[in-house]
């Protein structure tokens, strides 16, 4: 027999909302963690603080692929900032040339 639903709304559509609840809540972390780690960066490269901007490029660009990577945002949208952040970075804080 049919089981009777007390609410107007079936099982699976009130699973999937709790479900998309909590990642919306995780991503929306996710994104706040990125951000503000791109903002760190700026700020150094602004100021030319050279040791946190090695400190920071690899942090911030782990971070942006973490999040493509689990879907909080696109990985061609993390690829551009990854991208922008390190002409910034590079602009600001050259790399020391190479030896041959």
């Amino acid at each position: 027999m049919a089981k009777i639903k007390k609410t107007g709304r079936h099982t699976g559509a009130i699973r999937a909302a709790r479900q998309a609840h909590r990642r919306m809540l995780r991503n929306r972390a996710v994104r706040r963690h990125i951000r503000a780690l791109a903002k760190q960066l700026v700020e150094a490269a602004a100021k030319k603080d050279g040791p946190a901007i090695q400190r920071l490029m690899p942090e911030a660009a782990s971070a942006w692929d973490k999040a493509a990577k689990s879907g909080a945002i696109h990985w061609k949208a993390a690829a551009r900032k990854k991208s922008r952040l390190a002409q910034l970075a590079q602009k600001a804080y050259p790399a020391p040339a190479a030896k041959a």
